[in-house]
């Protein structure tokens, strides 16, 4: 099947804008690596006067990565591989010499010192990696030492540099659950419109759409996690530790949310397209309920826990203690979701979770 120009071209100028996005949000992180390479050669070059300190940059970069998150165990990880890989192969090169099977000896050897040692994946690597280095490009006994001060210079600069950190890892954790909320209130108010209406087009349309929502929660974890490793390992951002955290305890009530949402407008859909008609009582109530997360969505856009929020929440929860019941199960699973959201949304709120599934009545019988 032929993809028309016209499509080819939006998907190709959506690709591009994405990327530039994407260079955007790391361009500080990119140019951190660059100054501390250099700020790492210009040490261990310069001061300590060693010939060709490439150790030093590499473990720099190679410990403070594009990612804010897991900083200072990088630059440890980092650190100790190039030693035990150094180490190894220093003492394995003066012993057995160079050549194939050598190599493979010493990269064997130094991965299983670093497995022994319990060390992670990027450890592991190292060690191997910097084996390979001086197995093969700097077979030099005499110089062992000194390839591993140079890395502990590049990770002393990481951790230096690892201190100072942007604003805007610790502000995305409450932009995208801001996000995620206002996702929640339009796929809310769509479902409600698709009850009312009853068209199956326009209800596969938002199921598609609802479907689509993983990757939002995927995001607002990695946000959480990378806004609270900034915090941990950052003196200069400690005083936005309890923020940070807070989103960090919202991610589990959004995620449910979300998944009770889509549930919800599966419902809504299956409905419209086997032509069953749902209570016009709960199609409001999900409008009221898109409204409140609405106001859910705006404190959280303000760094707060929502509490001015709530009573809007209340009211809805309340409400759906008051509707008729429906006749049919795709009725009373719709209304099911919609009390599911309003727990999860009094928990985003602060309300503890027997409080909040106490807070709402029993459904009429």
């Amino acid at each position: 099947m032929e993809v028309p120009l016209d499509r080819m071209w939006e998907r190709s100028r959506l690709s591009v804008r994405g990327r530039v996005q994407r260079w955007r949000r790391k361009l500080f992180a990119v140019l951190q690596c660059s100054v501390a390479a250099a700020v790492a050669w210009w040490v261990a070059a310069d001061l300590l006067d060693h010939d060709t300190p490439f150790f030093a940059p590499i473990a720099a970069v190679v410990s403070l990565g594009t990612s804010y998150g897991q900083r200072l165990r990088r630059v440890v990880e980092v650190t100790l591989g190039v030693a035990i890989g150094v180490l190894v192969a220093d003492l394995l090169v003066s012993w057995i010499g160079s050549g194939a099977w050598q190599l493979g000896l010493i990269v064997a050897l130094a991965m299983s010192t670093a497995l022994l040692l319990d060390a992670g994946q990027l450890f592991v690597t190292q060690a191997a990696v910097q084996s390979i280095v001086v197995a093969t490009l700097l077979p030099d006994p005499g110089a062992g030492l000194i390839r591993w001060t140079d890395a502990l210079v590049g990770g002393a600069v990481a951790l230096v540099a690892a201190a100072v950190v942007p604003a805007a890892p610790l502000r995305k954790p409450r932009e995208q659950a801001a996000a995620v909320a206002r996702k929640i209130a339009e796929l809310l108010r769509a479902a409600s419109h698709v009850m009312v209406d009853g068209e199956s087009e326009p209800a596969l349309a938002l199921l598609a759409d609802a479907r689509a929502t993983d990757r939002m929660i995927r995001e607002l974890q990695s946000a959480a996690e990378e806004g609270a490793s900034v915090v941990a390992s950052s003196p200069f951002r400690v005083r936005h530790r309890p923020g940070v955290r807070r989103m960090v305890e919202l991610v589990d009530p959004l995620d449910r949310a979300l998944r009770s949402t889509r549930v919800l407008v599966r419902q809504a859909a299956v409905s419209a397209y086997r032509s069953r008609p749902v209570p016009s009582s709960y199609a409001d109530l999900a409008a009221d309920l898109a409204l409140a997360v609405d106001a859910v969505a705006d404190e959280l856009a303000e760094e707060r826990m929502a509490v001015a929020a709530r009573p809007r929440v209340l009211a809805v929860g309340h409400a759906t203690g008051l509707v008729d019941r429906s006749d049919s199960l795709t009725g009373d699973a719709i209304l099911a979701q919609i009390r599911s959201i309003v727990v999860d949304l009094l928990l985003i709120t602060g309300m503890g979770q027997l409080e909040a599934t106490d807070a709402l009545p029993p459904p009429r019988r």
